[in-house]
């Protein structure tokens, strides 16, 4: 899924949440000022402001980078579909480590991650779980009056009227964000989502299982 600048900037569903919860919304994206040399795996995998979120042997042989937005319909799409059948084949047998990424392409879907990170702190399992109830759900709250869905949701997972705001009211997160999301456009060229990193080589769009498995398997060592 793509994002022009100006459907970036007329994304009014989360400029009145974040009115409503005096959030600053993100600045729009700004495209590198010039061509980039090829992705290295270091560079890749360098720390940034907030932890990667990631499941699997960090010792594995193939390292997969997911970087995805939460309003994005491919991006629900393969989480649904495919990321099952990838994680029990790979990532619980130890062959991939698996990476998620948070590369919002609109405000509300910046919210969302902001809910994903408050809710799991520094547990990666209940990040997993909050993204794929929130993909799994998106019709229900990727809407022009997000904010009761989104609240509804998040109780679900534990989070308070108090909490609920709090989090979305920390600038610290969403800078955080943002400065992962602009990271992958300068340094990575990343330009739509779903985007995958497979040991550093980039592959854009939903892939299927069949299709993940074509890449994953010869770069797996016996």
């Amino acid at each position: 899924m793509r994002l022009t600048r100006r459907e970036f900037c007329q994304s009014t569903a989360f400029v009145a949440l974040a009115t409503a919860l005096g959030l600053s919304t993100l600045p729009a994206l700004t495209e590198p000022a010039q061509a980039q040399a090829a992705v290295s795996e270091t560079e890749l995998m360098a720390p940034t402001a907030l932890p990667d979120m990631a499941i699997g042997d960090p010792k594995a042989s193939v390292t997969v980078i997911e970087y995805a937005s939460m309003t994005c319909p491919h991006c629900a799409h393969f989480s649904e579909t495919t990321f099952p059948e990838i994680k029990k084949k790979y990532v619980d047998t130890g062959k991939v480590r698996f990476i998620f990424r948070e590369f919002p392409l609109d405000n509300l879907a910046a919210a969302v991650f902001m809910l994903a990170r408050c809710n799991a702190e520094t547990n990666s399992d209940k990040y997993f779980a909050f993204i794929d109830t929130m993909f799994r759900q998106q019709r229900t709250w990727a809407v022009e009056k997000p904010l009761e869905p989104l609240l509804t949701i998040s109780k679900q997972a534990g989070f308070t009227q108090e909490t609920f705001n709090a989090c979305l009211s920390n600038q610290k997160v969403l800078d955080g964000i943002e400065a992962m999301r602009q990271r992958a456009v300068d340094k990575f060229k990343v330009q739509s989502t779903p985007s995958f990193f497979i040991n550093g080589k980039l592959y854009t769009g939903s892939l299927s299982v069949e299709d993940m498995s074509k890449i994953i398997d010869p770069l797996i060592k016996s």
